[in-house]
């Protein structure tokens, strides 16, 4: 409710105009209204900002791992069973390791027909049986890649396949 000078005369304002302003309903409410939407609209930039430093880190940690992929398998250094190390770059660190293991075919095979014994796939996939999956050997080679925003760790994981008769 507000107060109409005209009806009313003041002392000390012999003038009688009226006053203009806010009542103090109207200002504890727009208090309470920024009391909310403030803190909401904070943790929205918040929630933005963290996103893009993880794309921008996640960015990096991707092309370092590619990287340190790339040059294991071609200096064969990848024979090794386990390998760490940390990549310093823009002035943050990003801790790495290199693994390799026996792949084994079938564990990731579809069934095949059993008339014919070979069969295909989508996108041309050839499937074997058991005797020809005995026959291929190959090492699942993995690249781990570290990073942290805000405390919090995040891993980027790389992984290939190759030939352990072509590193010799």
């Amino acid at each position: 409710m507000r107060f109409n000078p005209s009806s009313r005369t003041r002392t000390g304002n012999s003038r009688g105009r009226a006053q203009a302003g806010f009542t103090l309903a109207e200002v504890l409410a727009a208090l309470l209204f920024m009391a909310i939407v403030i803190p909401v609209a904070m943790q929205g930039l918040h929630i933005a900002t963290r996103a893009g430093v993880v794309s921008v880190r996640k960015m990096d940690a991707a092309r370092i791992a590619d990287r340190l992929l790339t040059e294991s398998i071609i200096m064969t250094n990848w024979v090794q069973s386990f390998q760490s190390g940390v990549v310093e770059e823009n002035g943050r660190t990003y801790p790495w390791s290199i693994s390799s293991e026996l792949w084994i075919q079938m564990q990731t095979n579809q069934p095949v027909d059993l008339a014919s014994g070979m069969g295909v796939i989508a996108g041309s996939q050839p499937l074997v049986n058991q005797s020809t999956a005995n026959q291929i050997t190959m090492n699942l080679l993995t690249v781990e890649v570290n990073y942290f925003v805000q405390e919090e760790k995040y891993t980027v994981r790389l992984s290939t396949l190759v030939n352990p008769e072509t590193a010799q």
